[in-house]
């Protein structure tokens, strides 16, 4: 597995491809949603398996904060350290930033997968594309 700063219209389309079939195809959030106006400020993420993305995310700088989002991963491979090697990728990004801290807003479900990689729950639950989430911060030791 091989974590990829998108660099080409061709990569970028792969995250596109990746983020439609977990979050618009299992999870029912509209494409509108989805795909927002923040694609074009953001760094984006792919994971790929050989040659075939299996994962995705993206960053962006928002309030001095590195903002962690749209981390997916297709159903295939979970539980494989795939997420785990997007969230390092992303992490690796935000310190050659210099930035001290990151947020994010996770799923609920999702939070033990986050807290395991040093985030903490900082809000009460609230929904986003109507699935219930956390805010959740982490500080990055440079």
């Amino acid at each position: 597995m091989k974590v990829k700063v998108v660099e080409n219209q061709k990569e970028l389309e792969d995250a596109f491809y990746i983020r439609k079939i977990v979050f618009v195809e299992e999870q029912n959030v509209p494409l509108e949603e989805e795909i927002d106006q923040y694609e074009d400020e953001a760094a984006h993420f792919v994971l790929y398996l050989e040659d075939a993305p299996i994962g995705a995310g993206r960053f962006r700088v928002v309030d001095g904060y590195g903002k962690v989002e749209r981390i997916c991963v297709l159903k295939e491979a979970r539980k494989t350290g795939a997420g785990k090697s997007i969230m390092n990728a992303i992490e690796n990004h935000a310190q050659s930033l210099a930035l001290q801290k990151l947020k994010l807003h996770a799923q609920t479900q999702a939070i033990p997968f986050y807290e395991g990689l040093g985030y903490e729950v900082v809000s009460e639950e609230f929904l986003d594309a109507g699935i219930p989430h956390k805010t959740m911060i982490k500080e990055i030791i440079t």
